[in-house]
């Protein structure tokens, strides 16, 4: 299921898999992040979200004070969520983006009970997931038609 409540992302939803996809679609303009970034959690919540799927390749740069923020108020958040997987796709072209992300993740490692996963693409990563279900041509095909 596609949602599209919140502006600065399109969401993708599979119940079965209790996997939640973002991409990032407000081109460069990141001024509304941290307001999208909490409706985000306020929703991963809501749906207890087991696999969040970050795409990280479709993220400007973030700024200092977003990376202030998200470690402040959105990671402490995340590690609340009954998450099994926390996976960021992000290729070496994004290396703004990887550092903030480890700095992230350094903050708040003690309070982790998730696995962390990177992969180069989100495909990549819904195969990994969707590996023994027939869910994946499905979650495929709504993506492309979005």
């Amino acid at each position: 299921m596609l949602i599209k409540s919140i502006p600065d992302f399109c969401l993708q939803y599979d119940e079965l898999l209790g996997l939640l996809r973002l991409e990032w679609i407000s081109a460069g303009d990141t001024h509304t992040l941290q307001h999208s970034a909490t409706q985000l959690l306020l929703l991963a919540q809501t749906l207890r979200v087991q696999v969040l799927l970050l795409d990280m390749n479709t993220v400007p740069n973030i700024s200092i004070d977003d990376e202030l923020w998200l470690g402040t108020h959105w990671m402490p958040g995340i590690v609340q969520l009954p998450l099994r997987h926390l996976v960021l796709t992000i290729d070496g072209s994004q290396v703004h983006n990887q550092l903030v992300v480890d700095a992230l993740h350094d903050l708040v490692q003690p309070a982790i009970h998730f696995e962390s996963h990177y992969f180069p693409t989100p495909e990549a990563a819904l195969e990994y997931f969707a590996e023994g279900t027939n869910r994946l041509p499905q979650l495929l095909a709504e993506w492309r038609a979005r």
